[in-house]
């Protein structure tokens, strides 16, 4: 394992999502985002060892971490690789169908504390936010070659940056070559008036990056294609549980389920973590569970 970081990463709504996940102990479930293996290992454990569970992921460094997890296991299948190839990755284990699937879209503890990550402006590293490590586009990329109005439209969209994207992408343009988290931060804070920069509830440079992140992994794109896949390849009966944490995710998991008649939608209005779980984690604040059936 190449890199350190204090805390491990926690599970959102673990119990939660197992519970409506799970509809028989001895079924097969696919974690689409393995991680570190946290909401593998609950679901293994109500599923009593009886399960398969196959945990997918494209950040070979973190599915490390689930490997020394869950290597007790050997009902557990961990594979480096993208969850748009769920269909591949199926046929070439032997399996036709499963009983459920798992999403936790979210960005692990690991990507923000591992060093050189470059998902955090809370500290100065290089312009990176790549999950898969080996993909050629980065942030870097992104931020010092991209035009301005392509720049305007992802910080708008993505970021939902909405008043202040031109401003900001403008910056960006002006101040290249821009090389770590900070100097992007700091180019951030030129384009926002002071009421911006001090008055918002979560941090002035936040929808920026998100937006950064979401274009170099492909985030929505990818999400919207895979979920495509499931319905080929879950069982009668069959769950798909997705957890996101901005509205856009949100919004796309939303509308495929309720506008599919294939699927009867088991959380019309998602599930949030409770109070308690938001205090011992608060990352965990802007989190939605939404669930549906395969009929």
């Amino acid at each position: 394992m190449t890199r350190k970081y204090e805390d491990f990463h926690k599970s959102v709504m673990v119990e939660e999502t197992i519970k409506f996940l799970v509809t028989k102990k001895d079924g097969i479930y696919v974690d689409c985002t393995a991680g570190e293996g946290g909401h593998i290992k609950v679901l293994n454990d109500f599923c009593e060892n009886k399960a398969k569970i196959i945990g997918i992921d494209v950040d070979y460094e973190v599915l490390q971490i689930a490997e020394q997890r869950l290597k007790e296991f050997n009902n557990i299948t961990l594979i480096k690789s993208s969850y748009q190839d769920i269909d591949i990755i199926l046929k070439g284990l032997g399996i036709n169908k499963v009983d459920g699937f798992l999403m936790d879209l979210g960005v692990s503890t690991f990507q923000l504390k591992g060093e050189d990550r470059g998902f955090s402006f809370l500290k100065d590293e290089p312009l990176d936010m790549r999950m898969d490590t080996e993909s050629s586009k980065d942030a870097y990329y992104v931020v010092n070659n991209y035009k301005e109005e392509e720049l305007r439209r992802i910080i708008f969209e993505y970021g939902e940056e909405k008043r202040f994207a031109h401003a900001i992408a403008k910056s960006i343009v002006r101040s290249r070559p821009i090389n770590t988290t900070l100097d992007l931060v700091n180019v951030i804070k030129k384009a926002l008036p002071n009421s911006e920069i001090y008055n918002r509830k979560t941090h002035f440079a936040t929808k920026t990056f998100q937006a950064i992140r979401i274009e170099v992994n492909n985030e929505l794109k990818n999400v919207e294609e895979t979920i495509k896949k499931f319905e080929e390849l879950l069982k009668s009966g069959g769950r798909v549980a997705i957890i996101s944490f901005h509205s856009l995710e949100d919004r796309i998991v939303k509308n495929y389920f309720k506008n599919n008649n294939k699927y009867k939608f088991l959380t019309p209005k998602p599930i949030s973590p409770s109070n308690e779980e938001v205090k011992s984690n608060p990352r965990s604040r802007s989190a939605k569970l939404r669930v549906a059936e395969y009929v």
